[in-house]
């Protein structure tokens, strides 16, 4: 049984240095433990290791680990500052990197490629250009410079990666007003808005009728999905109370959170095991994180472990399988 880990990512040297120069926003501060950290304004976003650019760093790790493949992405704040010039710089900077990775270790490395979605021709052809180049899914994250996924703006990207069938990842980044929130302190930022983020981008998919409108995408929930599942009674409440004229979903709440895919990083094998509860065991892909300081290899292989054997399988390995077409 391959083990397929769907949320794992990395950077390239390049890439970093644009951000350094063109990013806008984004700047990198030092932390109190002297560690180079990204912020957005004075929020931090993420925190670079080695391993998120070095490959045959990665391919140590999964040797150690026990995990045959896994489809790397880029992570926040991807590529969503500076003009348009310097976001589609950035979008094939990191997806030529991937897709040499994947040429360079053929039997290991798949990867997702990452869009200028604010300019919407541009991440056409750089959909179609990174397919092409053997990209095996979409990278976005929860909200794309404040704006939601279900933005009209967005609805000619999400048409043509629906027509290919592709899977998507949606990872989380700070949420839009994370300053009024007081979450720069404490990591809140990331232990909290992260999943705010994640949560009301799907929330908006599945009450906006999303899902309707795009049949054929594969979405996956970052991190469990947020506190989607925590939330499906709230949800369908929400939906028997709504008034008729207002609707816009064709089905109930909890179908749709059983129609998306989640990773199982939930820190926590309680939670991984009420995630099942809610939308099945075929629905959850196995992920870690690595190289991110918060990564949970070795919790992700503990509570998947802890499973039923045939959901163990399928978590870490029949559903990726399936989805990805591996």
């Amino acid at each position: 049984m391959p083990v397929i880990d769907v949320h794992t990512h990395m950077f390239t040297t390049r890439w970093l240095e644009l951000l350094k120069s063109e990013g806008g926003i984004y700047n990198i501060q030092t932390r109190p433990d002297g560690q180079k950290e990204i912020f957005r304004g004075n929020t931090p976003v993420v925190l670079p290791q080695p391993g998120h650019f070095d490959y045959d760093l990665r391919i140590k790790h999964m040797d150690a680990a026990g995990i045959d493949i896994s489809i790397v992405s880029l992570t926040c704040p991807n590529v969503y500052w500076g003009n348009e010039d310097v976001s589609c710089r950035a979008a094939r900077e990191s997806n030529d990197n991937m897709a040499q990775a994947q040429a360079t270790y053929p039997d290991r490395i798949r990867w997702f490629t990452s869009l200028p979605w604010e300019y919407p021709q541009r991440a056409i052809e750089e959909l179609d250009r990174t397919c092409r180049n053997g990209a095996s899914g979409v990278m976005v994250l929860a909200n794309i410079a404040g704006r939601s996924l279900t933005d009209p703006m967005f609805a000619p990207i999400w048409a043509e990666i629906d027509k290919r069938g592709l899977p998507v990842l949606v990872h989380p980044t700070d949420p839009p007003g994370v300053d009024m929130m007081d979450m720069t302190k404490f990591d809140l930022s990331w232990s909290v808005g992260f999943m705010f983020d994640t949560t009301l981008a799907f929330t908006r998919m599945i009450f906006e009728g999303f899902f309707d409108q795009y049949p054929n995408l594969k979405m996956i929930a970052s991190h469990g999905g947020g506190t989607l599942p925590y939330l499906v009674g709230r949800f369908e409440k929400g939906d028997e109370v709504e008034l008729a004229v207002r609707r816009q979903m064709k089905r109930k709440p909890t179908d749709y959170l059983r129609h998306i895919y989640y990773d199982c990083i939930t820190y926590d094998p309680g939670a991984l095991r009420y995630l099942i509860s809610v939308v099945g065991a075929d629905h959850v892909m196995f992920g870690t994180d690595w190289p991110h300081w918060v990564h949970d290899t070795k919790g992700s292989f503990a509570n998947t472990g802890a499973l039923p054997q045939a959901q163990c399988e399928a978590v870490r390995s029949g559903n990726a399988q399936r989805v990805f077409g591996l």
